[in-house]
């Protein structure tokens, strides 16, 4: 087994998919650099990251649609570095599902299996059992323009899983459906996935997808990986500033190193328990704190890990409420913090009210200032 480095932190055996120093050029343009990561039999792993951050070049050299420039990839013990598609073990679902619009979803279904040359009752059998296991028994003989979006989305994941493959590649599967139906079905695959205990790797650029669905969740950036973890230990501990600001949403107030695990940040001193490197006094660093974490006290004033603020916005977010507040202390950076709409009620929190805002030093993140 690999090194443990961001790969293997909970798993135990050999991983099912092993992807070692992998790089990727389109001519002089660096898609991938030193990809590393290994993944467990049963995983379910998101790729995440903006547009353009390598992570579908990446699934792509998995299947084999693109070859890496160096690097290797190894399925289940098999180096597949060069192999083409058709002698991998995966089944793949892209983002316009890639039906055959002139065939019913008995014939999609059944395409890869016939070119098999399985018996036509096996075909016919395994065709019905998909059909089940994807809630759509009884549609077989409609054409996918007779499907709404969610349910031809549920084909193109039967089809892609119709041969048992060892391997699921999901290429953002989801983002061309609705809201309320991509929520019902992110529900709907990862219980899909569990049930069956097939490997799967996602593509996605919704972060809320891949916490809701991922066991770990591999984050990228510019063609590297910035971190892998559990969705917990990715929104909790972020390593990398950029990993800070693109899961969640986050504070960020500029600082200076007073001592170890103690800053300023305009006119107050800050404590806090969460560090990346090793900044040192005098140092200009970056403090972090996500709006949830932060405590708002209903009386002006300003002690160790507060500061008196002023109520500039407040926003109605149905399940909570974001509030903007300002600082003279913290040199009039806005800091946006996220109330329950029963602590807006009860503590009669409105527009130019005087609060307190409190830093939970064990929620404060600190990274040295770019």
């Amino acid at each position: 087994m690999t090194q443990a480095d961001p790969n293997s932190n909970q798993n135990e055996g050999q991983p099912y998919l092993k992807i070692e120093r992998l790089n990727k050029k389109f001519g002089e343009f660096v898609a991938l650099q030193n990809i590393s990561l290994d993944v467990y039999e049963g995983e379910f792993v998101c790729f995440l990251g903006p547009s353009g951050c390598g992570k579908t070049t990446l699934l792509r050299c998995i299947a084999g649609l693109d070859i890496q420039t160096s690097g290797r990839v190894v399925q289940a013990g098999a180096d597949v570095s060069t192999s083409p598609p058709a002698m991998r073990d995966f089944g793949i679902v892209f983002q316009s599902y890639a039906l055959f619009p002139n065939l019913t979803v008995h014939q999609n279904l059944a395409y890869g299996l016939e070119n098999r040359r399985m018996a036509k009752d096996t075909v016919v059998k395994r065709v019905e059992e998909l059909l089940d296991l994807v809630g759509l028994a009884g549609q077989n003989v409609k054409y996918p323009a007779q499907l709404s979006g969610g349910q031809q989305q549920r084909v193109a994941l039967a089809r892609a899983l119709a041969t048992w493959p060892g391997l699921l590649l999901l290429d953002e599967p989801l983002s061309a459906l609705d809201a309320k139906v991509r929520v019902y079905l992110r529900h709907e695959v990862k219980e899909l996935q569990r049930r069956l205990g097939v490997t799967t790797i996602m593509v996605t650029h919704d972060q809320e997808e891949a916490l809701t669905m991922a066991d770990r969740v591999v984050v990228m950036d510019q063609g590297v990986i910035s971190q892998v973890g559990t969705p917990v230990e990715v929104y909790r501990d972020p390593k990398t500033r950029f990993v800070a600001d693109f899961v969640g949403t986050m504070n960020f107030l500029p600082g200076v190193m007073l001592a170890p695990q103690r800053c300023q940040v305009g006119e107050i001193e800050l404590d806090f328990s969460r560090t990346v490197g090793e900044p040192q006094q005098g140092d200009e660093i970056t403090v972090c704190i996500r709006p949830e974490d932060l405590a708002i006290q209903d009386s002006a004033g300003d002690t160790g890990n507060t500061a008196a603020a002023q109520v500039e916005k407040i926003e109605f977010l149905g399940a909570f409420y974001r509030v903007t507040l300002i600082s003279g202390k913290l040199g009039d950076r806005p800091v946006t913090a996220d109330l329950s709409p029963k602590h807006i009620i009860e503590k009669e929190i409105r527009v130019s009210a005087l609060l307190t805002i409190v830093f939970p030093a064990d929620r404060i993140h600190v990274f040295p200032a770019h």
